[in-house]
């Protein structure tokens, strides 16, 4: 069922409609628009959800991108600007579609042996330039789109800069792709905020990946780059500390909660898609800063095969911490320090596990002395 099946655009409604209250005329106008374009984009996505994988274009030596200017119009895809295999453009918006996309394929393949966003080595088509100062960038079921912000708004009224900018965005954007052809999960309530959060943890782990760094050195910020110099914020969410990405008179405070005795109910957003995807965000980097190392080896994997092979349209966050922790044990052992992690995200952020509990302690003695009891040359205690 697609009924809540809103187009997935990376910037929420509440912070659009803030600026449409709090902005000046310009930034208004600029905010009002923007959600005008994203409610009538919602059918199309709506139209394009229910497509096979075998519906879409193939491409046949791999990796395969194309890039399209939509020339500040509305019309998709626009013109070709660069395809796979080109030198780079002079258009820096250009190029960041193309690098993007190109390093979100890449952590798909090399690390989760994943062929492209739907699995069967669809061609990745990204337009820049959509509209004029088109505060936004989205997955609209087969493609991506970015707006380029507030450039033609003059400087000190600008609140973002192009949505090419932030490779996590890119990321983000499409892995909608990636769980439209694999979880399907429901665009509305928990559903929906497990499909933002998914969104935002391999966009996170994108950046991650092509920055090579480790759980501990990541920001863990999702956005950053994106707002301006006008705005007090460091990006759109965070990931270490949901609710603190900004507090700005215009933009207003992030309203996202770390924790389910702060889980926001409320009937706009598709039901808080935006809000409470704080929850499992939290969860995931809890897990991986646990487990340490690269967050993509063990805690993607994890999330990576949830997402893939056991989550269904209609999963709640507790079948998310249930899976997750089933999947960790399935991968690296009953009991294992990936399990226990998987444990402790889900925990610290109200929702322990259940059906499998808790691997029992280690009995005192240290590893030497359990070793000695199994092999029956020490009394048990």
């Amino acid at each position: 069922m697609h009924k809540h099946s809103g187009i997935n655009c990376f910037l929420p409604p509440h912070i659009l409609k803030n600026i449409a209250t709090k902005g000046t005329e310009s930034q208004k106008t600029l905010a009002i628009d923007t959600l005008k374009v994203s409610a009538q984009m919602r059918g199309q996505r709506q139209a394009l959800a229910d497509f096979s994988a075998a519906t879409f274009r193939v491409a046949v030596g791999g990796k395969d991108r194309i890039v399209y200017d939509a020339k500040n119009g509305s019309g998709l895809p626009g013109t070709i600007v660069r395809k796979e295999g080109d030198a780079p453009s002079a258009d820096v918006a250009v190029n960041e579609a193309y690098d993007g996309s190109g390093t979100t394929y890449d952590l798909y393949k090399d690390v989760y042996e994943r062929n492209s966003i739907d699995g069967n080595g669809m061609r990745i088509d990204s337009t820049v330039h959509y509209r004029t100062g088109y505060d936004n960038a989205f997955w609209n079921g087969e493609q991506m789109v970015y707006g380029d912000g507030d450039e033609n708004l003059p400087v000190d009224e600008r609140l973002f800069n192009r949505f090419t900018i932030a490779l996590d965005i890119i990321g983000h954007e499409l892995t909608h792709g990636v769980t439209q052809f694999e979880a399907k999960l429901t665009y509305f309530q928990q559903p929906g905020a497990l499909n933002e959060s998914m969104s935002d943890v391999f966009g996170s782990l994108v950046k991650q990946y092509q920055l090579a760094q480790t759980s501990a050195d990541a920001d863990w910020i999702i956005g950053a780059g994106l707002l301006t110099a006008n705005v007090n914020g460091v990006g759109i969410r965070s990931m270490k500390a949901p609710g603190t990405a900004y507090d700005d008179p215009v933009l207003g405070k992030d309203p996202q909660p770390a924790h389910m005795k702060d889980y926001v109910t409320t009937i706009s957003d598709n039901g808080g898609v935006h809000i409470n995807s704080g929850i499992p965000n939290h969860a995931f980097y809890i897990t991986a800063v646990e487990l340490g190392g690269n967050a993509w080896e063990k805690a993607g994997q994890i999330w990576y095969v949830t997402l893939k092979d056991k989550l269904t349209a209609d999963s709640k966050f507790q079948d998310c911490a249930n899976l997750t922790y089933q999947v960790a044990g399935e991968l690296f052992g009953a009991g294992s320090i990936e399990q226990q992690a998987v444990q402790k995200g889900w925990t610290e952020v109200g929702l322990p596990v259940t059906g499998g509990g808790p691997p029992p302690p280690p009995e005192p003695g240290g590893c030497l002395a359990q070793l000695l009891r199994l092999l029956g040359a020490a009394p048990s205690r």
